[in-house]
């Protein structure tokens, strides 16, 4: 546990009183001597390593430092030409000892679950001796950092403990060791720091070097920091291993070292269940070699020193000050803040402005600016001689900002109330905000030069105070009311992290830290400052323990208070002197404490003090003790899968980030993204938000009624308590902002981030409207279409991708580009658009219609060396000109836009040629023409006006900004010139031709990346660290006739849309509280990722694109475009739980709807009525059949044979994307649920199972009959049948009793009516009609035509006659009239206090009522015989798919993973009380969350128990009365790749597309073990051959799409090791005879051998290369030698039809090729015809045959002897094979094909599984084929292809596999005969 002696560091020698040798032990030659360079006393240990010379600390193993510092710090010097050892013992936190060793005398990284092992090389002039680096020549003092906390999460997957002992070993000479929590970097001064702009501790003085005056640290030292990135490393496992954005490898580098860059992130590999297990990949290790370039190593890690590099210059910025540059403690400062220019070069020189210039007095409201600086042109110099004749134009200032876009900056902290509640002040980066919560009214405060680190405001709203993080901690005090500074002065602390007031404003107390690292507690007096005085300085001291926060009281302003780690401080201010004294915590001594809040009077002003581990306590300040402490449990407990609300007490917490208190309440702000409300005792929580985030900040409004949250992802808002409803005010990007676009028509703007995300935003109100987000691919640039609302993006990837803005769709994907793409543009008229890319391509494309397709591709024509700027690509405004930077910098090129001819190239640098160096272009800009100039940027300081007709240089503007300038903006009317210069924006006279006047503008933290005029031009835009918008108060000049204004090709000036509104996150409050107001969607809606112009998935995981093929259709659409969320994905921002997102991103929304009557017509008759299609809802409730990669002949009959030798045992897995697709009877036992076509029947006792097949395609979904004597199945449409199968089952009997069809695309429901004499099936949106049938005749009685899509439909439990349906905004009941059955129907529409949201489920209650769930989380109640809605209450944040009502009980399931059980008996009496009905009789009793969104569920009578479905493909028993939910079904969602089985066969093992590895009996079929890396596909596996030595080692090695292979021990249920020997995906993998080798092959051919024992790859074969390895295959060499010596065969396969198979003696390095067959024509086979990869494995009857499929130009299996080398037997095939298995006890295969119509090419198939004659899909057979007789047999029961099938070793079982069913069959009869068997060893 941490100690407080142990802060700020601990000097371990002198700890251990190194040098009495009393608490340390020494061996050898050691011995104390004096270093030169030091001047001070070291210890030398000399010898070798083994000859036992060291120093041990402490003296015994049994003995422990128990030092718990994150870094270890080792002063060394290695002796030159000597190898050393720094061996370190660290203890985790559960107990286990990890070894670490340091040494020049390793060769390369090797490591194990309990050591670890790193080359470290001292000096790049390292020798070699015997084979090894021993120390340089000129071996330096070198300062080794280690992080031990991050090494022991990367390496070993564990969490730091504490030091136990070190042990320094020859030769080498050691200053001293020391531990600390905090990262010293001991090679920058503070001043450079400052001016690198670099966050740093310095070192302290006694661990620091000396430097001779005048030179360099690195001139004598060496600093290396291992990890590099560990200052910035989260406290949990390593979720990602950053490479620095440039990088370079110098030096030598081994030859052992893997391909860099190609180590996966950690977070991919994380484990998130119990079972599973968490994977990291090794940090990379970054050294700063001389010159400032950076080292990046990958593991085997070769730690290398850092060299000298160069401090970086920054930029010019402009700044506010003093007059004074410094304030002296103590003196006055100025009363009135000057406003000075500083620009901090390289010299540090500041040059102020003529007075002239100066503004005496800055509004808070408008900005400050300044005529340019820098080099003076001779005009320039000429007016400075006299100041009043200086140019400017007016207005003055000419430019307002009106509102920023963002949040924090420099932490996510610090927004406060005003006293009133009326508004909210809060940093953004540099400028302070002031927003009024009702009207969204922004009033910012600028002047800060960086950003704002602390905030503080007076009780009564006069004073506000903000601290700056650099330079020195700046301070400003403002006058709240009128925003003007009233003073600016230097706080004595280094960085102010913390600022308080009192209640009065008389005293400021701030917190920070100083020079030297130590903690420092300031006070000033501030009663003068408002009266025209300064502020005092009353008191400063230091401390040593950490403040994280600290507060002055706000009953007696002398007293104060502080947390942090460890510790509680009360202070008091008496006699000009801090004081402070702790509170004893006890046994609370080592919480890490975070935020603290003084309690109201009525319980003695408590001190509330929150921390990281989730405790608060309450503390009695005038006792200084501990009254009551409390702590915030997690949601879930270990080991228990219940979810439980949180409550106080033991066990582990969630962190808690702040805290706040009212009169009555404390609001509660932690880590897992919630925001409580708790009453002063904690009793039960009053109300909570789920954010988006972690919840960082909390602060409760003055009169208690409102709550302020900020969260890490730059969220704030507040929830109003009275009306429990969560509104938020800010959304902003967490990282800088790159570039924006602006769109005419509907004021809106879009930005692209370093946050990998792209927003769009409505420019009327600021708020955001839609969030692209690609966790994987980093957007780059952005671009509107002029006139059609869409939206292009350009990727990091090179693909271009084209969104709506209105439909929410992918329209198009591109790849027309290698790098990433660094410039986008449209043309003004909407016909094309143009991007380009790094590699110098640049792209046209036709983008007037809605599909974008490419024009034209040309290559080098763009500069290579250009970064992504919004002015990469410019056209003109008729839209006939195209400009860009290429195709080098330092030219200009301007092309056609039609035909992409070159009409002009200005070489840049030649303009300027007095310069020394050479002008490169930066940004170009278009003016408005005629008369067509081209404005290019230089990176002399120079923007050049071109004619972009004959190049000649019309204008030159010298020195109008410093450095590049990357964005230029010229007015439509030309009259203003905006540029980007460093942090500010500078705004110039255009038209004014000597000297054009200009003013700058400051506000930006960071520098500015690109600026852009508003569509209506009375308004610019600037972004950098956040999104700026500015006011232009100068009057605009109208265009001139002829300009772009006026010309036909260019958009009209435009206003905003004024119907634009303004977007409000509303919540609702927990515990079942209704809306006061429900979100209304926009126009807008979540993306449908797989509606694209032709797009499918690439390997990488991305877009293709093809310019040929339409728009998909929607049924068809891959599932993987659907899932991966590593693909971008639109999310429209509306209201929602907290931050949550409204809706679902199912697919588009339907917009709108036509009125129609009450009484909807009906039609009766078999005729199917037309209708209309309709867009997919806005529900997940509706099914969508997975995509097949297989399609249906038109027929195919097969009959049944005499003998079925395959018998269908086991179907593993849940199909969870039908919907109601489980049924159960608890009376009777029956229990049933869909996988696939087969309704799978099983006994929950024994797990027998029972299939009934005959559907054709998917099962949608079930209706069980209340009898439970009848079952109804539905399945979707195929190729062969224009309707849905409706299968009727009789369930004693398991048989067809009769096939129905109507519905022509899906059906969405059945139900039977409660007499069981009805069934009622419903058609989904694309088919809308609702059919009634007779159970008893199966006759269709009548249809009804729907005008819009319903969602569900279910009878009144008590009425047969009448029935239910809900839909888009409203509920309709049905009744049934006649004898006919015809239906007459009355549509209730939604009550307007609800909204207009989807209702997507429905069940009937006590009666009257019906519960109907909405897309909103909302349940709202129905009185059927009023037809009127009277109660609605918030159930869920999601939307609710499944209702299930019973008695006084009611089960929600929502597509949030909830089912939730809540308690409806008062609702009945709240019926009488209409439209004033409320919900707070209603409450939930119980919550579980599940692995997916509910589909399906069905319950019990007294709905204590019941199984639910979900769409991960599990079904779960859940028992509500034990609060419990168990697994019954659990199978792959993704497709399966691989299944294998253990040497025992006691287990088998399958691999998925979605990443895991999972681990099954073979007797019971149970899953055992999971194996889960995330964001990756699991290609291959293979299962570890038995060990004589260790028969219990079982091993199973697993193959990744990032090309990593991964071993996983199944005794241990651990990863052992994780290799990368491929940069391409994995696709086969085979262990050797012996096992201990492993053969890898992936996608590019080439093949791997590498040692699991080492994880070194020591052999890679590239014969295959080009061509994907389909199969590695290998064996002992028990029949021949084949022409070779070696004991082990082995053979690989490649897709372009050759194999090789080779002996080799794996010990000993031998390998040689035994044979080689390839295809005897492939030039013949190209085309539909081309056959897939081709399938060979070893004959397991034969070992001297191979059994080959698809090598020849004929769909057949062929017996190739590697004896005869020829083939010896063929057997013919219908169809290609895509899967083949040979029976190791009797000669059969079975093969699963590829497609194609029964009977072509081969013979026809003899017997099927399921009724006779059946028409099935003969490419979702499974063939068995004996090859002694050669008769066959086809047995049916898969959907798709059967794209796998293993035999069992045991030869009495085949499984099957297609996309994710796995099918277990029985191999009867003789053909079992002769397999192995055997229990093995059971799994640990």
């Amino acid at each position: 546990m941490a100690k407080a002696w142990q802060r700020p560091f601990v000097n371990v020698f002198r700890h251990c009183r190194v040098g009495e040798w009393r608490r340390c032990s020494r061996e050898g030659d050691v011995a104390a001597v004096t270093d030169k360079s030091l001047h001070c006393a070291v210890y030398r240990i000399r010898g070798a390593p083994s000859s036992g010379g060291y120093i041990q600390l402490p003296g015994t193993s049994t003995q422990s430092l128990g030092l718990t510092g994150r870094y270890l710090y080792v002063l060394f010097r290695p002796l030159p030409g000597k190898h050393f050892v720094i061996q370190l013992d660290v203890a985790t936190e559960d107990g286990q000892v990890v070894r670490m060793s340091f040494s020049n005398l390793f060769k390369e990284f090797k490591s194990t679950a309990t050591w670890l092992q790193f080359p470290l090389i001292c000096g790049a002039g390292a020798a070699m001796k015997g084979g090894t680096r021993v120390g340089a020549s000129d071996a330096r003092w070198t300062c080794l950092q280690l992080d031990l906390r991050d090494i022991l999460l990367v390496y070993v997957n564990r969490r730091y403990g504490h030091l136990k002992s070190v042990k320094l070993c020859a030769s080498l000479l050691v200053k001293s060791l020391y531990t600390s929590d905090l990262c010293f970097d001991p090679t920058l001064t503070v001043a450079e720091a400052q001016r690198a702009r670099l966050r740093v501790t310095p070192v302290p003085r006694e661990m620091a070097f000396p430097v001779p005056k005048g030179e360099s640290w690195y001139d004598h030292y060496v600093h290396i920091r291992f990890p590099s990135d560990s200052s910035e490393a989260s406290p949990g496992p390593v979720q990602e291993s950053c490479f620095p954005p440039e990088a370079d490898f110098l030096g030598r580098v081994p030859q052992l070292l893997p391909h860099l860059g190609a180590s996966s992130s950690a977070a991919q590999d994380r484990a998130p269940s119990a079972g599973s297990i968490a994977v990291s990949a090794p940090v990379p290790l970054h050294t700063a070699p001389k010159g400032g370039g950076l080292r990046v190593l990958t593991a085997p890690v070769l730690l290398q020193p850092c060299q000298a590099p160069s401090v970086p210059r920054p930029l010019p910025e402009v700044s506010l000050f003093c007059e004074r540059s410094e304030v002296p403690t103590g003196s006055k400062p100025s009363a009135s803040a000057h406003a000075r220019h500083k620009y901090a070069a390289g010299n540090g020189v500041d040059v102020s402005t003529p007075k002239s210039t100066v503004v005496p007095a800055v509004r808070g409201d408008v900005a400050v600016h300044k005529p340019f600086g820098g080099k003076q042109s001779k005009q320039v110099a000429a007016l400075a001689e006299h100041p009043f004749r200086q140019r400017s134009f007016l207005p003055d200032p000419i430019l307002r900002l009106k509102g920023v876009v963002g949040f924090g900056g420099h932490s996510t902290k610090w927004a406060l109330w005003t006293k009133d509640g009326s508004a909210v002040v809060y940093p953004c980066h540099a400028v302070v905000v002031i927003l009024r919560t009702d009207t969204q009214e922004q009033r910012c405060l600028l002047g800060h030069t960086d950003k704002v680190s602390a905030l503080a405001l007076d009780g009564d709203d006069v004073l506000l105070a903000s601290a700056q993080a650099r330079p020195s901690s700046m301070l400003r005090l403002w006058d709240f009311g009128t925003g003007a500074c009233l003073s600016l002065f230097r706080s004595p602390a280094h960085m102010l992290c913390s600022l308080s007031f009192s209640r009065g404003g008389a005293l400021l107390c701030g917190v920070g830290k100083d020079r030297q690292g130590r903690t420092v507690v300031v006070a000033w007096g501030t009663a003068q400052v408002g009266r025209g005085g300064e502020p005092v300085l009353l008191a400063k001291t230091h401390t040593g323990f950490d403040i994280q926060a600290f507060e002055v009281a706000f009953f007696d302003e002398t007293r104060m208070a502080s947390c942090g780690q460890g510790s509680v401080r009360l202070w008091r201010l008496r006699g000009g002197q801090l004081r402070s004294c702790p509170v004893d915590l006890g046994e609370h001594r080592v919480l890490e404490l975070t935020d603290l809040a003084f309690g109201p009077a009525q319980d003695g002003h408590m001190l509330y003090v929150c921390s990281r581990s989730g405790h608060i306590l309450e503390i009695d300040h005038q006792h200084m003790a501990v009254r009551h402490a409390r702590r915030l449990l997690p949601v879930w407990m270990p080991g228990s899968p219940v979810s439980q609300k949180q409550t106080f007490g033991s066990g582990p917490g969630i962190s808690i980030s702040s805290l706040s208190t009212s009169q009555t309440t404390c609001a509660v702000g932690s880590e897992d993204g919630y925001l409580r409300l708790w009453p002063l005792d904690f009793s039960s929580v009053l109300l909570e938000a789920e954010h988006e985030g972690p919840v960082t900040w909390v602060r409760v409004s003055p009169d208690g009624l409102r709550v302020l949250s900020a969260t890490s992802v730059g969220h704030l808002g507040f929830l109003d308590v009275p009306s429990r409803e969560y509104r938020v005010l800010v959304r902003s990007h967490t990282a800088p902002v790159l570039a924006l676009a602006t769109e005419c028509s509907r004021g809106q703007l879009a930005t692209v981030s370093q946050d990998h995300t792209v927003r769009v935003w409505d420019l009327a109100t600021l708020q955001q409207l839609h969030d692209l987000r690609s966790p994987e691919e980093a957007p780059c640039t952005v671009a509107f279409h002029p006139t059609r609302p869409v939206l292009f993006c350009g990727f990091s990837s090179g693909a271009v991708r084209s969104f709506s803005l209105e439909s929410a769709e992918v329209l198009a994907a591109h790849r027309c580009h290698q790098g990433p793409v660094t410039g986008l543009a449209t043309s003004p008229d909407g016909s094309l658009l143009f991007s380009s890319c790094s590699s110098g391509t640049l792209a046209q494309y036709h983008c007037a219609a809605t599909q974008c397709c490419v024009l034209r591709v040309a290559a080098n024509v763009v500069c290579q060396d250009a970064h992504p700027t919004p002015n990469a690509l410019v056209l003109s405004g008729d839209s006939r000109l195209l400009a860009f930077v290429g195709p080098s910098k330092y030219v200009v090129t301007v092309m056609n836009t039609a035909s992409l001819e070159e009409l002009l190239r200005v070489d840049v640098s030649a303009l300027d040629l007095a310069s020394a160096r050479l002008a490169s272009a930066v940004a170009l800009c278009f003016g408005p023409g005629p008369p067509g100039h081209l404005l290019v940027s230089t990176s002399s300081s120079t923007v050049v006006v071109l004619d972009s007709t004959s190049g000649r240089v019309v204008r030159e503007l010298p020195d109008v900004h410093s450095g590049a300038c990357p964005s230029l903006a010229l007015s439509r009317d030309a009259r203003f010139l905006l540029m980007a210069t460093d942090r500010a924006i500078k705004v110039c006279d255009y038209p004014t031709q000597a000297c054009p006047g200009c003013q700058v503008y400051i506000g930006h933290s960071e520098p500015v990346r690109a600026v852009a005029f508003a569509p209506d031009q009375q308004r610019l835009l600037s972004v950098g660290d956040a999104i700026f918008l500015w006011d232009i108060l100068g009057p605009l000049e109208r265009s001139p006739l002829g300009s772009a204004g006026d010309s036909p090709g260019a958009p009209p000036t435009c206003e905003a849309s004024p119907d634009a509104r303004q977007l409000e996150d509303v919540v609702s409050g927990a515990h079942g509280l209704p809306r006061q107001q429900v979100p209304e969607p926009s126009q807008a809606s979540p993306l449908q990722l797989g509606i694209c112009a032709g797009p499918l998935r690439d390997d990488d995981g991305a877009f293709s694109w093809s310019d040929e093929e339409g728009p998909l259709e929607e049924s068809h659409i891959p599932e993987g475009l659907h899932q991966d969320s590593s693909l971008p994905v639109l999310v429209k921002e509306a209201s929602g739980a907290g931050d949550r997102v409204w809706g679902s991103p199912g697919g588009p929304r339907g917009l709108s709807m036509c009125p129609h009557p009450h009484g909807w017509p009906s039609a009766r008759g078999t005729r199917k009525a037309q209708v209309h299609p309709s867009a997919r809802p806005d529900c997940y409730k509706h099914f969508m059949a997975r995509y097949k990669t297989s399609s249906l002949p038109k027929s195919a009959s097969i009959s049944r044979g005499s003998a079925e030798r395959l018998i269908l045992k086991a179907v593993m897995g849940y199909n969870g994307n039908g919907r109601d697709n489980v049924v159960w009877k608890p009376d009777t036992g029956f229990f049933a649920y869909t996988s696939g076509c087969l309704v799978v029947v099983e006994d929950l006792h024994s797990g027998a199972q029972q299939h009934w097949l005959g559907h054709p395609e998917e099962i949608s979904t079930l209706a069980l009959s209340h009898d439970a004597q009848v079952l109804a199945s539905a399945s979707g449409c195929s190729s062969t049948a224009s309707c849905c199968q409706i299968r009727i089952w009789n369930v004693p009997g398991g048989s067809c009793r009769q096939l129905i069809s109507y519905h022509s695309t899906a059906v969405q429901a059945l139900a039977f009516s409660p007499d069981d004499e009805l069934l009622v099936t419903l058609g989904d949106y694309g088919d809308r009609t609702l059919a009634l049938w007779s159970v008893a005749t199966c006759e269709l009685l009548s249809v009804t035509c729907l005008p819009e899509p319903v969602h569900g439909v279910a009878f009144n439990p008590r009425d047969a006659g009448e029935l239910a349906c809900v839909g888009q905004h409203a509920v309709t009941l049905w009744l049934l009239r006649g004898p006919n059955g015809s239906l007459q129907g009355r549509r209730e529409p939604l009550p307007e206090e609800l909204g207009t949201g989807e209702l997507t489920s429905l069940c009937y209650g006590a009666a009257p009522l019906l519960y109907c769930g909405s897309n909103a989380g909302q349940v709202c109640v129905w009185d059927t015989s009023a037809s009127c809605c009277f109660l609605a209450w918030e159930a869920d944040d999601g939307e609710i798919g499944v209702l299930l009502c019973s008695g006084t009980r009611l089960v929600s399931g929502s597509n949030t993973r909830r089912l939730r059980l809540w308690a409806v008996g008062t609702v009945s009496e709240l019926r009488c009380k209409g439209s004033r009905a409320r919900s707070s009789s209603v409450f939930m009793e119980r919550e579980l969350t599940l692995d997916g969104a509910i589909v399906s569920a069905v319950f019990h009578d007294t709905m204590d128990m019941g199984v639910v479905g979900t769409t991960a493909g599990t079904l779960w028993y859940v028992s509500w009365a034990e609060g419990s939910s168990t697994r019954l079904i659990s199978g792959h969602r993704s497709k399966v790749n691989e299944v294998v089985f253990s040497p025992s066969t006691s287990h088998w093992a399958t691999c998925s597309d979605d990443g895991s590895v999972r681990v099954w009996s073979l007797a019971g079929m149970e899953l055992l073990i999971q194996f889960q890396v995330l964001n990756q596909s699991c290609l291959c596996l293979a299962w570890s051959p038995a060990s004589c030595a260790h028969p219990e080692q079982q091993q199973v090695a697993a193959g990744y799409s990032d090309g990593t292979l991964r071993v996983f021990s199944i005794s241990r249920i651990a990863m052992e090791l994780k290799m990368h020997p491929h940069w391409a995906a994995l696709t086969a993998i085979a262990y050797s005879a012996d096992g201990q080798t492993i053969l890898s092959g992936d996608k590019d051919g080439f093949v791997a051998v590498s040692r699991p024992r080492t994880g070194m790859t020591f052999r890679v074969l590239s014969d295959h290369r080009g061509a994907l390895i389909s199969t590695v295959q290998s064996r002992s060499k028990e029949h021949g030698d084949f022409g070779a010596q070696w004991a082990d065969l082995w053979l690989a396969a490649s897709s372009d039809q050759r194999i090789s198979v080779w002996a080799a003696d794996w010990p000993q390095g031998h390998c040689e090729l035994v044979d080689w067959l390839s295809s005897p024509s492939p030039t013949l086979m190209e085309g539909p015809s081309h056959p897939p990869s081709p399938l060979v494995a070893f004959c397991p009857w034969d070992g001297a045959l191979l059994a080959c499929a698809g090598l020849s130009v004929r769909p057949e299996v062929v017996f190739y002897s590697l004896r005869q080398k020829q083939v010896v037997e063929r057997i013919l095939l219908p169809f290609f094979a895509v899967s083949l298995s040979l029976s190791p006890g009797a000669r059969l295969v079975a093969v699963g094909f590829a497609g194609g119509v029964a009977g072509v090419g081969g013979p026809r198939p003899s017997a099927c599984l399921g009724p006779a004659p059946c028409h099935l899909p003969t490419e979702r057979v499974l063939r068995l084929v004996d090859c002694e007789s050669g008769t066959m047999q086809d047995f049916a029961g898969h959907d798709d292809l059967v794209q796998l099938c293993r035999f069992a070793p045991s030869a009495r079982l085949l499984f099957s596999a297609a996309h994710s069913e796995i099918l277990v069959w029985e191999v009867t009869g003789p053909w079992a005969a002769g397999g192995a068997s055997g229990s093995g060893p059971p799994l640990g």
